[in-house]
């Protein structure tokens, strides 16, 4: 897989709203920062939260959009992207958007996020 390849891989594992299908693409040491300022160092804490996320925001769509890659090595890519969400919760419609940063790193032949920073 090439790094530009990991954001649409990575956007539809999210997309399942599943653990499982989402956690080939965390690195281990991962460090996740979301938008209300949390953040999440390793794994567990990032499969806590992601899951948290995913019971609490019912048929959610996210997407990324204006992908800009500021570095695309070997072995490290970084980029910069534009995000949406919507979803329901608590029954009612609810949806953001913002910024948001990655740093991805390869792992054999896998690429998989080592620190992503989402902002408002």
């Amino acid at each position: 897989m090439r790094p530009t390849h990991f954001i649409a891989a990575y956007t539809a594992a999210l997309a399942s709203q599943t653990w499982q299908q989402v956690a080939p693409f965390i690195a281990d040491e991962a460090v996740v920062t979301i938008s209300t300022g949390s953040v999440y160092r390793g794994i567990a804490a990032i499969q806590q939260a992601y899951q948290r996320n995913f019971e609490l925001i019912q048929s959610e769509e996210y997407s990324m959009r204006d992908i800009h890659w500021l570095h695309q090595g070997d072995d490290i890519a970084v980029y910069t992207f534009s995000f949406s969400w919507q979803g329901i919760i608590n029954g009612e419609l609810a949806n953001g958007s913002g910024q948001g940063s990655a740093v991805i790193k390869r792992y054999n032949d896998t690429w998989k996020l080592l620190a992503e920073q989402l902002g408002k």
